[in-house]
């Protein structure tokens, strides 16, 4: 113990090491002692859970500044493993997906406000390279916001919870048993994206980037999909319906070409079973699509037979069959180039925009 006040007074803590210090203390409260620390070895399978957190694991407790927060969760996942609720496994599978989403989400909205800090006072992108006030500010910011930003985040899991659960409920009832889980799978990417990155900057490539995910976002979200995930310059969405996965896909590539931000976008549409795990979607149906997204031309829409049957029978559509070919990993196809037909009325995103 002498040791370590020694080295503290030895390094006193500079000015952002204090700014961090109050952070984690107004976030997580005050570290506890080492005789409630010691309570984290009495938690069985503590440590699985600190690494399904996310966290490393330490060799011994002490070597962390643990809070009342960090004993409360811990105990929190092993009290529903100790009463029956969830086993160990599923306790343990629980926590990955909340620590996977909430990294993401952190990650995200910290970012989010560094550039805005930085877009007010015109210095870089990367708030990395604006020294330690900046960073200072950015952690003063957060602080503030915390408090705030945690109700809403409680209230759109619960939102999105019930969307989750009715959606489930719905597959379990389909109107042809055994089918399982249906869906509409579109990827939509943008074209010579890497061209276009190797003449931006970093903050004209931010810029796209974040226009990109809100124009994707808005549209999908539109016509009552949801937006699986978004890998730089693709966006992976899946809708119940065949016309409203087929409304998103045209409804992005009129968006693209009207947003002088950003090049112009490729979708491929595929129609059939999917495999839903951790948030994800799976299955040969969700490749078909990646496939047709990597074969369609610039500024077009591309879907799969299963797709163009069901569109066939729906007005508003003009569909153009192309020629039969192979797709890799697929085998052969006949992929449709669809278009809204002349005067039709389809539901659309864009007037909102």
């Amino acid at each position: 113990m002498a040791q370590e006040v020694a080295h503290e007074s030895a390094h006193a803590p500079g000015p952002d090491e204090r700014v961090v210090a109050e952070l984690r203390r107004r976030l997580l409260g005050d570290s506890i002692s080492r005789e409630r620390l010691a309570a984290a070895d009495d938690i069985p399978a503590a440590r699985r859970f600190w690494r399904a957190l996310g966290f490393p694991e330490p060799q011994a407790w002490g070597e962390l500044e643990l809070t009342n927060a960090d004993l409360d969760a811990l105990d929190q996942m092993n009290s529903l493993v100790s009463r029956g609720v969830f086993d160990l496994d599923l306790a343990l599978a629980m926590t990955r997906a909340i620590a996977r989403s909430t990294d993401r989400l952190a990650v995200w909205q910290a970012q989010l406000v560094a550039e805005t800090l930085q877009d007010q006072n015109g210095e870089a992108a990367d708030i990395a390279a604006s020294g330690p006030e900046a960073a200072a500010a950015l952690l003063a910011s957060f602080g503030q916001l915390a408090d705030e930003l945690e109700p809403l985040m409680s209230y759109a899991w619960r939102r999105h919870l019930v969307g989750a659960l009715t959606r489930i409920a719905s597959d379990a009832a389909p109107d042809d048993p055994g089918t399982g889980t249906v869906r509409a799978v579109g990827f939509a990417d943008l074209v010579n994206f890497t061209a276009v990155v190797r003449r931006a900057s970093e903050r004209q490539l931010a810029a796209m980037v974040q226009r990109f995910e809100q124009l994707a976002s808005d549209i999908v979200t539109a016509h009552d999909g949801r937006v699986i995930k978004t890998v730089g310059d693709e966006v992976l969405f899946v809708a119940v319906e065949p016309l409203a996965g087929t409304a998103i896909a045209l409804d992005l590539v009129d968006a693209m070409a009207e947003e002088p931000m950003l090049p112009q976008v490729r979708v491929g549409v595929a129609f059939g079973q999917v495999l839903s795990r951790m948030g994800d979607v799976f299955g040969t149906t969700v490749n078909r699509a990646s496939r047709l997204t990597a074969v369609a031309p610039s500024g077009r829409v591309l879907v799969d037979e299963s797709l163009a049957a069901r569109l066939a029978s729906l007005s508003g559509f003009d569909l153009h069959p192309l020629r039969r070919r192979h797709l890799r990993g697929i085998g052969m196809v006949t992929p449709s180039d669809v278009t809204r037909s002349r005067g039709a009325r389809l539901p659309t995103a864009l007037a909102g925009r």
